[in-house]
């Protein structure tokens, strides 16, 4: 996976927090969330609307890799500033996370869902912990309540994630990385809301991100993974998603994270674009055909 041209780092993954990744998506509630009587809220800082409209244009990247000896350490919060972003969009940890996310992009141009992939070990150990998440849901009904967004129960299926996150991790990774649980740890129990707020956005989501970017430096996600990340792994997290928002009625975080695409979720339309590039019957007004809708919704991530 290294070329001599691609530097490599000793220091162990430098990625960005739920509250240094995009805040989440806008408008207010509808669809298939109505039920669950989401307010409105505050957009955004404006420092923030004009780093995101600044923000170049992400190219794909090949990962830079961690080497030993390992120093992994507990992420913390690094931006606080339009000046932090700045710093962020600048540095080669940034570069090379957004990199990392337009690299999967790309190795999916016309690829459909229902295509047969190649699937590592690795994907299939993810899978099997999205797959446990899932269960999780099921094993733990919505709480009875008069709220009609926010149901409690999350908060015990997201104890359940924080009692078990730790060795879900311990049971994939090879031994001489099973110290980097205290640094991507963090990043995996923050991709899936937050237990206090109940909510969940584009910033957890970014956590996610994060998450494979960490696997990905360390070498455990390869560059052939990439096609099985996208048709396989997002597509079986964004399942998961969808269904700890019905469930529980988790709430948009901000609710301007896409600016009006959804309420909670950014990557399927990065990745969900890029099936549809060259399409022959596909075209940006088909999202209000219902028959393309639905003749295409298990082929297509958007």
């Amino acid at each position: 996976m290294e070329s001599e041209d691609i530097p490599r780092s000793t220091k162990s993954p430098q990625t960005p927090t739920s509250s240094d990744s995009a805040t989440s998506s806008g408008g207010n509630c509808r669809g298939t969330y109505a039920n669950c009587g989401f307010p409105g809220v505050s957009p955004p800082p404006t420092y923030r609307q004009q780093a995101i409209m600044l923000a170049p244009v992400p190219q794909p990247q090949r990962v830079i890799l961690v080497s030993p000896p390992y120093d992994f350490h507990v992420p913390t919060k690094r931006i606080h500033s339009p000046e932090d972003i700045k710093r962020f969009h600048s540095s080669e940890s940034g570069n090379n996370f957004l990199g990392f996310v337009a690299a999967p992009s790309e190795s999916n141009g016309g690829r459909k869902i229902s295509d047969t992939y190649h699937q590592s070990a690795a994907v299939n150990s993810i899978l099997s912990i999205l797959e446990t998440l899932v269960r999780w849901v099921d094993e733990i009904p919505p709480a009875p309540q008069s709220s009609r967004y926010g149901n409690v129960a999350y908060r015990d299926w997201h104890e359940c994630l924080l009692e078990q996150s730790e060795s879900l991790m311990l049971a994939f990774l090879p031994d001489v990385l099973k110290s980097s649980v205290v640094e991507i740890v963090p990043y995996f129990t923050d991709s899936f809301g937050n237990a206090s707020r109940i909510d969940f956005g584009t910033g957890h989501e970014t956590n996610f991100a994060a998450w494979l970017y960490c696997l990905a430096r360390m070498g455990i996600i390869r560059e052939e993974d990439y096609q099985a990340l996208v048709a396989r792994v997002l597509v079986k997290y964004l399942e998961l998603m969808r269904k700890l928002q019905l469930v529980y009625c988790l709430e948009p975080a901000g609710s301007h994270g896409v600016w009006g695409l959804d309420d909670y979720h950014f990557l399927p339309f990065i990745f969900g674009s890029a099936q549809l590039i060259d399409h022959k019957h596909m075209k940006p007004k088909s999202v209000h055909n219902e028959d393309i809708l639905e003749n295409y919704s298990l082929h297509c991530i958007y």
